[in-house]
């Protein structure tokens, strides 16, 4: 376990803007990270695999793309205990993401509201840092999987998406062990608008047709999820699980951020525009799950993030449906020590 207990440092954090806080957290472990002050935060890994899209996960929980964009920080956080981590999202280009403040605290709902944007140093820096990461260095010897998430810049037109997720998919398909495609996040506008059925399709089609030729290319097929919002009614999830299966995609992660108010109505910070994130989502992510449960079927592999705050919640998610669950809020909360805990917890379903 981690030598020094969150609950030590969170007063200190919680004092903090929260992106504030959160940029001074990344740049401390990306300065720890791969050496003797990792052991500040290191867990070890609870040894429960799981093969999902022809990849064998170490364990069933992982870290949710979003804490680390620029993904410097891959050793620090795969040192919590994580069976995964997912890094990103990455566009083609630098951007600085929507003007500040964009991040706030509703300690009372144990939640988060961001609306940063897809704010990141581009997709060349992305790789750069991947290619540090000792997982990728380690190659076939490391057990530790990395999932890159990829998006659009705010700058390109809606109808001309496609064309970005197409230059991140080519630019991080030799460096990844799953590509994770996010239409989801609320934050750029109107990228949600690309899981209605026509744009999806479209967009998928695209994917799946350029991933055929990287195969190809690099002799390896790396497994294609996507990330959707937990903003959605049954019919629309039922058209989402559709095109994943015509168009080949390996699974799917439930969910980003919603943009319901519906759980914090009257608490500070409620009404600021954004994603929510934390306890709160639980349920309609878990619902969504559910759902996608149902449609996709028994095998069709689901990694269930949103509202993990408590080794229960983790459960709650492989009961819903999910094989596996990813963790941000609940880090930002809870600590390095939720996730070893959490794990422990899936382990023990089995």
């Amino acid at each position: 376990m981690s030598l020094i207990p969150y609950a030590l440092t969170r007063p200190f954090l919680f004092g903090m803007d929260a992106e504030a806080a959160h940029d001074f957290t990344m740049q401390m472990l990306a300065r720890g990270q791969r050496t003797p002050l990792q052991w500040a935060w290191c867990n070890e890994t609870v040894d429960d695999p799981i093969e999902l899209a022809g990849l064998t996960f170490p364990n069933r929980v992982g870290m949710a793309a979003g804490l680390d964009k620029n993904a410097r920080c891959i050793d620090a956080l795969g040192a919590m205990g994580f069976g995964f981590v997912e890094v990103g999202t990455v566009t083609p280009k630098a951007q600085p993401g929507n003007p500040k403040p964009r991040m706030f605290r509703l300690p009372q709902a144990r939640a988060l509201i961001n609306r940063l944007g897809f704010n990141n140093d581009g997709l060349d820096a992305f790789l750069h840092n991947v290619q540090q990461a000792r997982c990728r260095k380690e190659g076939q010897r490391s057990r530790m999987l990395l999932g890159l998430n990829i998006g659009k810049n705010a700058t390109t037109p809606i109808e001309n998406a496609t064309s970005d997720y197409l230059t991140c998919l080519d630019g991080v398909y030799s460096h990844a062990d799953y590509v994770t495609v996010n239409i989801s996040s609320p934050n750029t506008q109107n990228l949600r608008a690309l899981q209605s059925d026509a744009a999806l399709d479209g967009l998928l089609g695209a994917i799946a047709e350029r991933r055929e030729t990287l195969a190809t290319r690099y002799s390896r097929r790396v497994p294609v999820f996507l990330k959707i919002a937990p903003d959605l009614d049954e019919a629309q999830v039922g058209v989402i699980a559709a095109t994943l299966t015509r168009h080949g995609m390996d699974g799917v992660i439930a969910t980003n951020t919603t943009i319901s108010r519906t759980a914090v109505q009257g608490m500070q910070h409620a009404q600021e525009t954004g994603g929510l994130s934390g306890a709160p989502v639980l349920e309609a992510s878990n619902q969504v799950i559910r759902q996608l449960r149902a449609a996709l079927g028994s095998r069709y592999p689901i990694i269930g993030v949103g509202g993990v705050m408590s080794p229960e919640d983790a459960v709650s998610k492989i009961r819903a449906g999910a094989d596996a669950v990813q963790i941000y809020t609940g880090l930002i909360y809870e600590g390095p020590e939720l996730v070893v805990k959490a794990a422990r917890a899936v382990k023990a379903l089995a």
